[in-house]
This record gives C-alpha cells, structure tokens and sequence, in this order.
C-alpha cells in the first residue's frame, strides 16, 4: 500500500477498513442471528447464523429482501410493527421471547433484542439487532410441565397411596437435579455478556461522525477489536456449558419419565426384564445425584469388578440405586465430618447373583432400627416420609432380587445391598469414570 499523503488521508481509509473488518467478524463469528434492515425493513445485512438457518450461504440471497419474503403474513406484519415503533421512537427491544414459524413448518422460539440504526450524524437509518435460539429451553420447560400431569395421572390411576408417594419421592429426587441445573442455566443467562453487545453498539454510533480515528487513536477505541475476539471466545464457551448443563437436564427428565411409566404398570402387568449392565446404571444414577453430592464436598469411590449382566428393569434400578445414594449423601452431611465418603461396588458374590453395592461412612444406624428400616412410614429423617426405602425394598422384590441394610451401628456407617438375578449373556469389564 503506498504511504498516504496527508494526515486525514491517513486516517479515514484505514477507519473505513477497519469499520469493514469489525462488522464483519461479527456478522461471522457471534453466536445467536444478526441483522441489519433499512426504513423499508428490508434486510441491508445479515449474520452467518441467520444465513444458515434461513438455508443460505451468500448473504446475497438475502440483501434487499424483508421478512414477508420468508415468513407468515400475520408474522411478518408484527416484526414490521415492532422496527417502525423503533424507527418512530428510538427505543429498543431487549430480550423479548417469541414464538416463530419457519417456511418448512418448524415451530421454534427466540430471545430477540432489536435496536434503532442511526447514521454518522444520529439520524435513524433503520433497525439492527440479534436473536438467540431458546427452543430448547422452551421445549425442556413444556417436557417438565407434561411430566408433571402425566405424574398426577399416574398417581391417580394406580389408585394406591403407597405407590403414589413412592412416585413422589423418587421423582422429587431427579427433581433436586433438575433445580440444581435450571440454577446454573438461569444464572449463566444473567451472567451472559449479551448487552455488552448493546453497550458497543451505543458506542460506535456515538462515535459515528470520527469512528475511524477513534478506533486508530483513542485508547478505548483501539481495544474494539481485542474485546470483539474475547467476547466471541465466552458466547462459545458459554454456549458449550449451557448445552451440556441442558442434556443433563434432558436426561433427568427422560429418568421422571421412566419412573412415570414404571408406576403405569403396577396396576396391570410387571415392566420388562432385560440384561442391563449394572456398572453402567449405578454411574446413571451418580450422574442424576451428581448436582447435590458435588456442593457438598462428598468423596464418591467406585469399585467395580467385571460381572455379568444383571436381569432387571432398568428404571427399578435407578429408582432404587437414586434413593441410595440420596439417603447415604444425607447421612454423611448429619455427621458433620470433613471427611464423608461413599463407595460404590459391583461385585458378584455368588454365581448367578449379582450385587450393587452404596456403603457410606455417615451417621450409621442403630441396631434397634436395623428391622424397622425397610417398613412402610418408617425413617429417622426429621423431613422424611419412610417411602424411599420401602419401595426400593418392594422393587427389588419385584425383581427377584432383595435389598439389605448393614450397619455395625451409630457413628459406623451404613451399607445397602442390591442382590439381583445375574443374566445369561455375560458383559465386558467396565472402566469406571471419575465423576
């Protein structure tokens, strides 16, 4: 490039570039469906995401065009209505949740903020702003809502007291996760540095008649493309965490959904039986105790031996495997002790037996209540029902199996064991994962 000639030669071209370069890391890199739209509302500049889930590649297939190109007339005509506001008012649109129909039927849902587009001298040139996609969330929110009718309908149909707080119970524990993990996504929701986006779109248009020298020259200025880099780097990390912290959310709901249709079938015929890995199910039920044993500073020790498969029903066992290790995570919080340990185990003792193991070192039980442990009503819990390990005990029954209690006493721990039918077909070992 040859050397500019004058001063304010050398500060505009490399201002517009720069200008060129910013918008379009941008329109490239964020996460969530950017726009741009003139006074007619028709599209002057679009994002790499709102491209591509409008099925596009080239951003030319969308410039000059408007939103009556894409969507429903009654849809379009309220986005309309929303930007002229905007154009008319100067205010803006932050965070409004909204439901959209896309062409090939698609329901979907969006959180969308919309801005006025102001010129060099701050007269409003159009409308700009994002969108981002929380389908998901909407969809694991109505999942939730279903699963507790569908709770109410069950309970209902069994027409038993005793099944319909064993329900309860077990659904309240996958319930304590669920809380745990709308926590984290609400507070990484709040947390999110979105307006920032706001903040440095206020700043360049206050900028706007000198953007070029200040970019070059201002100190803050020259720090726009650091924080643009930086900002991309938490929307991605953000987006990861929020995704995963929302398949273990999933994944505690598709577990109430098990539990629901496992209480279905107590009225008619018993579920099936299948070979199950056992290792495999006591580190589902870990995982769907994980958000409460990980607050409080719980050792988990895991100790599995190659066995064969167990012959069982699945959401049995993680009914019962969940209560287990729920009522050991309270027994070593009663304690007070630094150092609360539980320990899984699978092990197979005796040939066509196969056991699952959650040995704790908390409060233990005395012997006077060791008989009295597996009644309907009982427990030494201030807050509990009694219906936990009862209707573990009935399970296990249930499943040819038997579910026995260990204790050399107060102070000395607890050990449950799970003892259930081992099936034909033997599996290979299994690697236990930390937690």
């Amino acid at each position: 490039m040859s050397s500019p000639s004058s001063a304010s030669d050398s500060v505009d071209p490399a201002g517009t570039q720069l200008d060129q370069i910013l918008v379009a890391a941008v329109l490239e890199h964020a996460p969530f469906r950017i726009f741009f739209k003139d006074r007619d509302c028709r599209f002057i500049a679009v994002g790499r995401q709102k491209l591509l889930r409008h099925g596009f590649s080239d951003a030319r297939e969308m410039i000059g065009k408007s939103d009556d190109d894409y969507f429903s007339a009654e849809q379009a005509e309220r986005s309309r209505t929303e930007e002229e506001r905007i154009m008319r008012t100067g205010t803006t649109i932050v965070g409004q949740d909204e439901r959209v129909v896309w062409p090939d039927g698609e329901i979907a849902w969006g959180r969308a903020t919309k801005m006025p587009l102001r010129d060099e001298s701050g007269v409003i040139i159009g409308t700009f702003g994002y969108t981002e996609d929380i389908t998901k969330e909407k969809e694991l929110s109505l999942s939730l809502k279903n699963c507790q009718g569908a709770l109410v309908d069950a309970s209902r149909m069994a027409g038993m007291a005793e099944i319909a707080t064993g329900v309860l119970h077990n659904v309240g524990n996958v319930l304590n996760s669920l809380n745990v993990s709308s926590s984290v996504l609400a507070s990484g929701l709040r947390q999110s540095k979105a307006e920032s986006l706001n903040k440095l779109g206020q700043l360049l248009n206050e900028h706007a008649p000198d953007l070029g020298t200040y970019l070059t020259e201002d100190l803050k200025g020259r720090k726009v493309p650091e924080f643009l880099e930086s900002l991309s780097r938490h929307f991605s990390s953000e987006r990861e965490r929020l995704l995963k912290e929302i398949e273990a959310m999933q994944k505690n709901v598709d577990h109430i959904k098990e539990i629901v249709s496992m209480q279905q079938t107590y009225a008619t015929m018993g579920g099936m039986l299948e070979p199950i890995d056992a290792a495999t199910l006591m580190d589902d039920a870990l995982r769907m105790s994980s958000g409460v044993l990980g607050r409080n500073q719980l050792k988990v020790i895991k100790d599995y031996q190659t066995v064969p498969a167990i012959m069982a029903e699945k959401a049995k066992v993680l009914q019962i495997l969940v209560n287990l290790i729920r009522n050991s995570k309270h027994a070593c919080d009663e304690t007070g002790r630094p150092d609360k340990e539980v320990t899984l185990r699978v092990k197979s003792e005796k040939a066509g037996r196969v056991c699952l193991i959650v040995q704790d070192n908390g409060i233990g039980i005395p012997p006077e209540n060791l008989q009295k442990i597996f009644q309907h009503g009982f427990t030494t819990k201030a807050e509990g029902h009694g219906f936990g390990i009862h209707s573990s005990a009935n399970a296990a029954k249930e499943m040819k199996g038997t579910l026995n209690v260990h204790s050399e006493g107060a102070g000395c721990g607890a050990t449950f064991t799970l003892d259930l039918p081992a099936a034909e077909t033997a599996v290979r070992p299994h690697t236990a994962l930390p937690l």
